[in-house]
């Protein structure tokens, strides 16, 4: 799937990522990955950090995000930006998902 110039997403199996979250892996490269997270009201992406820069996009939903000890509440059209090993996650108060944006890509998320 790395490098696949067409991605439908009619083709991508979710794929549980947690209590309450399902992710899709989308397009993605060396330097780049997209993925999708569908997250149900409570779910919780538990504090973690990771060598990635990330950004996310809320495409729906509400979330309140911890990034760096920092909580805001966010959502749809809200970003965030993520540098690389910054301590972050979430709690959704409401059904939503976010897209991410990874550099480089998450090799941990695919079985290449």
């Amino acid at each position: 799937m790395k490098n696949e110039r067409w991605v439908f997403y009619k083709d991508i199996k979710a794929e549980n990522a947690g209590k309450g979250v399902s992710r899709r892996v989308l397009a993605y490269s060396d330097d780049l990955m997209c993925v999708e997270n569908i997250f149900e009201k409570g779910a919780v992406g538990s504090l973690h950090h990771h060598p990635h820069t990330q950004i996310t996009y809320v495409v729906s939903g509400k979330f309140e995000f911890e990034i760096d000890g920092v909580k805001k509440i966010v959502t749809k059209g809200d970003t965030m930006l993520k540098m690389n090993d910054v301590v972050h996650g979430c709690v959704c108060l409401e059904d939503g998902i976010l897209l991410d944006i990874f550099n480089p890509y998450r090799k941990d998320f695919v079985k290449d």
